[in-house]
């Protein structure tokens, strides 16, 4: 870590090209975000973003669907495309030999992908089989509508769309959004491994040098949702969210906020996990997380339980998380710290790791955080940083969401 250099290059079409070397890795690997995510979607035709990426790897350049897929499975690349809420991104990884093939074949994909016509009804069957299997699941279900309800449109919305946003979709509609939105200015190509700078800089500059700049397109923005809701569903269990207010990953107490909800929910030794599951017995799975926007963070709270101890089950895991303020420990600070070191460790033997980072690094910052800095960060916090941090930030103005046969009572004590 004390040697990791990251080199930036703005290309004049507005994409920036990250670049970490990492000599002792045998392998390199690729992170690609296009700013063409779900908020651009059509606010009647939501899912359009979702459809697009089906349609992407299906043909681009002078290969068809079948020759694509064969070329990359060629390159041994481990692949994943999704549209995101603000992005739809590509990440790759394969022995650092075949990077560069690996990149002129995505270079084609977002810039000349042939989206049959053909297999527009296909492209959709997939998005549809998506959203049927989050309707089918509880668990999923519960916590994509408790961030529809906490941020505000469209960045609560989810990316995969929606059942009537699909029903109402057409092939003109996905290739406006990619004419329109698939752009070089503000995409972002973070890549890491065992790369000579020099030589990805001019592939870089010679696949995507010619990109032709297009202006940002416009997204609808809204107010958030409702701050209580129930969705009835008829079952012998009750899904519970809670969602309360944090800061995002730009934001100076980012690591304090995460180390919070670290004692509240990281691991078996965990608060949530301690009293709502194994001391009480009360649910099933309960769970906590940070998540982040670029402008907004949230703490996003999942219990799964019966229907008869549904509202214990809701009392004590609100119980708490209002008991961090005040209470945390030495040592449970210190468990923190210790699996994000492990972690750190891992993401340094990893270049797709890092190629992830690098990207998501530069959307929320405008700059790369090396691996160095977050391990200061994280050896730096204290009990008392946390405590402050809570003050400040305190658990609050609580979101919460159930879905089950019948709503709970939230306690007058919640705000």
């Amino acid at each position: 870590m004390p040697g990791q250099q990251v080199q930036t290059f703005q290309l004049p079409n507005g994409l920036t090209l990250l670049i970490e070397p990492m000599a002792d890795v045998q392998s390199a690997a690729f992170s690609l975000l296009v700013p063409a995510g779900s908020i651009y979607d059509p606010p009647d035709q939501a899912g359009c973003a979702s459809v697009l990426v089906e349609l992407l790897l299906r043909g681009a350049g002078d290969l068809d669907s079948q020759e694509l897929t064969n070329a990359l499975d060629n390159l041994g690349l481990q692949r994943g495309e999704s549209a995101e809420r603000r992005y739809v991104s590509f990440s790759g990884a394969t022995l650092a030999e075949n990077l560069p093939a690996a990149l002129r074949l995505y270079a084609d994909i977002v810039r000349r992908p042939h989206l049959p016509e053909d297999q527009f009804e296909a492209a959709v069957a997939g998005s549809e089989q998506t959203l049927l299997a989050i309707e089918d699941e509880p668990r999923q279900k519960i916590m994509v509508e408790l961030r529809r309800m906490c941020y505000p449109a469209p960045w609560g919305k989810p990316s995969e769309g929606s059942l009537e946003g699909l029903s109402n979709l057409s092939m003109p509609t996905v290739q406006q959004h990619f004419q329109r939105c698939f752009r070089p200015n503000e995409s972002i190509l973070g890549v890491a491994g065992n790369v000579d700078p020099v030589e990805i800089r001019a592939l870089v500059e010679e696949v995507f040098g010619d990109w032709a700049v297009l202006p940002e397109p416009v997204y609808l923005s809204g107010p958030r949702g409702a701050y209580r809701d129930h969705i009835e569903h008829e079952s012998t269990q009750t899904q519970i969210g809670i969602a309360f207010d944090s800061v995002p990953y730009r934001d100076p107490d980012y690591y304090s906020a995460w180390a919070a909800v670290g004692v509240l929910s990281g691991g078996s030794s965990s608060r949530l996990f301690t009293e709502v599951r194994e001391r009480r017995g009360l649910c099933y799975a309960v769970y906590a997380g940070l998540t982040s926007s670029k402008d907004d963070g949230r703490v996003l709270c999942y219990a799964g339980t019966t229907v008869e101890r549904a509202q214990e089950t809701l009392d004590v895991t609100l119980q708490e998380i209002r008991r961090l303020q005040g209470s945390i420990l030495n040592e449970e600070l210190d468990r923190c710290k210790a699996r994000a070191k492990s972690s750190l460790i891992m993401q340094q033997e990893s270049s797709s790791g890092r190629a992830s980072s690098l990207a998501n690094d530069w959307f929320h910052l405008g700059r790369v955080v090396t691996l160095a800095e977050i391990r200061g960060q994280i050896e730096g916090l204290t009990v008392d940083r946390l405590h402050a941090h809570l003050e400040k930030y305190p658990p609050k103005d609580f979101t919460i969401l159930t879905l089950g046969p019948q709503p709970l009572e939230v306690p007058n004590a919640v705000s």
